[in-house]
């Protein structure tokens, strides 16, 4: 099974906030399980982020969530104002289309 979460969050000030972010995503790439991991700004409305990730397992999320980068990341996101934050959970199969 693969565990996709996706989502969105706002920023105040994506320069600021884009340091944090980086590090937040290639940390997180680095994990055991983890598929794909990514923020992206929307194209019309740049302080919105776009979140996407995948995992192998609910598991592997558990494990991610428990991760030191992401309690800094949390600790920053408070800092630097991140709102609206709405994500979402799917169990998904994988298939070959």
């Amino acid at each position: 099974m693969i565990v996709l979460i996706e989502g969105t969050y706002r920023v105040p000030d994506l320069a600021v906030a884009r340091p944090h972010m980086e590090t937040m995503v290639s940390a997180s790439r680095a994990e055991d399980g983890c598929i794909s991991y990514a923020f992206s700004s929307d194209l019309l409305d740049p302080n919105l982020i776009h979140v996407a990730e995948r995992w192998q397992s609910r598991e592997h999320l558990a494990a991610h969530a428990a991760t030191n980068h992401m309690a800094t990341w949390r600790a920053a996101a408070a800092e630097l104002g991140v709102s609206d934050r709405a994500l979402r959970i799917y169990d998904a199969e994988p298939q070959d289309l």
